[in-house]
């Protein structure tokens, strides 16, 4: 028999101590164990994912209650606590006293048969008192109560507070842990009744829906199961992609028969809008910088059937010479902290440091230094971040705007909590004519 509990504890080591991806690791432990039924499957990923986005605060309250500081505690049993309290903390269709002996019998299981004891101690002692956890208070000290409240590093909690203000950054802090749709993008190039036989075929199939507006073909699901299960997505009807990455390809203003190059690419998803938009017409070249990166651009093009697109391996900090001035568009999508998208992967805040900021900035400037060359006379880039920082958003845009040959034309942030998107960071440029 299966251990749900097992396997969710086995991604949280994997993530948090083994320091591996959590959106690769969750989605390989979930196809793995593709032949649970969807309730095992969603326990997995909850306990997994809550564990990961929590542990800021799950730390802070082990330690309130635990004699042995959480950073001292062995790897195996830091995580089974952590997943322990989440459970108690924030799943209320979980018994406190089933926490508690599966717990111990997991740590029992994995040779901490001696531990028994303080595993099952801490954690009762925390289920009796979880209404009374002293937490840092709003009034008194801002800083802590939005780091534990939210599980946020301070150093991104004092960034925030800078930029956006207290009121500002709660309601961003709070949309990063709200629970997050599947957003799709249905092909635009359908008809009138091919559409209404698709999302009729959704919702035969128990999925909830409703569209995002502003954007006539996106939709958030509430409940699918497995992403390849939904009506259209095998056939490439339908693409999972966030409603935040789609408006930036709606700010490059694709024209049918235009030539479009997308410089930093993977999985494609914007790519592949793109050559919707040209409704094949035109063409769409990507590229990305490794080849495991273009295989799964190549995989997402196969399953679309869309013919004027084209994935590539390239480096986009080396000049291509002979993409000088041929595009009407280049989509500049380029590597970021990626702070806006931790909503979907929780591990990013604890990846990601303080003195990572300025490196990326200076890896963006690099990229655009070479890109801007590909942009036809009067052509457009659009540069775009899934971040919030000033560093690798407008500080690189008023760069760029001093050093190279065009004008802003727009220009916009996306915010979680506000926008019910990911954060996201977009900029469209107009290369001068002359």
């Amino acid at each position: 028999m299966v251990n749900t509990r097992e396997i969710a504890l086995y991604c949280i080591i994997e993530i948090l101590e083994k320091k591996q991806y959590s959106h690769y690791v969750i989605k390989q432990v979930l196809d793995k164990y593709g032949y649970l039924d969807k309730r095992e499957r969603s326990f997995i990923k909850r306990m997994a994912e809550g564990t990961i986005e929590r542990c800021i605060e799950l730390d802070y309250v082990l330690d309130s209650f635990s004699k042995v500081p959480v950073r001292k505690m062995k790897p195996f049993i830091r995580s089974l606590m952590r997943m322990g309290v989440y459970q108690i903390l924030y799943m209320d269709g979980v018994p406190d006293a089933a926490v508690c002996n599966e717990s111990v019998k997991l740590a029992a299981k994995r040779g901490f048969a001696s531990l028994k004891g303080f595993v099952n101690g801490v954690l009762r002692n925390i289920a009796r008192n979880k209404e009374k956890i002293a937490y840092p208070q709003k009034e008194t000290d801002l800083m802590a109560y939005l780091s534990i409240r939210y599980s946020q590093p301070e150093w991104i909690v004092a960034m925030w507070l800078s930029r956006f203000g207290a009121d500002k950054t709660e309601k961003i802090l709070k949309g990063l842990l709200e629970e997050r749709p599947v957003t799709v993008r249905i092909d635009e190039n359908l008809g009138k009744e091919e559409k209404e036989d698709l999302l009729r075929r959704i919702s035969l199939a128990g999925i909830e829906f409703c569209p995002v507006n502003g954007l006539s073909y996106a939709y958030k699901l509430e409940n699918p199961d497995k992403v390849e299960s939904i009506p259209g997505f095998a056939e490439g009807r339908i693409m999972v992609q966030d409603a935040g990455s789609m408006e930036i390809v709606e700010m490059a203003g694709i024209k049918e028969g235009q030539y479009v190059l997308d410089v930093c690419g993977a999985p494609g998803g914007k790519a592949l809008h793109a050559a919707c938009k040209l409704n094949h017409t035109g063409f769409v070249r990507v590229r990305d910088v490794s080849e495991k990166k273009t295989a799964l651009m190549e995989e997402n093009i196969k399953r679309s059937g869309y013919e004027n697109i084209e994935a590539e391996t390239f480096d986009a900090t080396v000049e291509d010479k002979a993409s000088i001035e041929k595009a009407d568009v280049v989509i500049a999508d380029l590597p970021c902290s990626g702070l806006g998208a931790m909503g979907r992967k929780g591990d990013i805040k604890y990846r990601v440091k303080e003195a990572d900021i300025d490196k990326i900035a200076v890896l963006q400037k690099n990229i655009l230094s070479t890109v801007w060359r590909y942009v036809k006379p009067g052509g457009r880039l659009v540069f775009s971040t899934c971040t919030l920082t000033e560093e690798e958003n407008e500080e690189n845009t008023r760069w760029f705007l001093k050093k190279f040959p065009f004008i802003k034309e727009k220009e916009k942030t996306l915010f979680p909590g506000i926008d019910e998107t990911d954060g996201f960071y977009m900029v469209s440029f107009l290369r001068n004519k002359e």
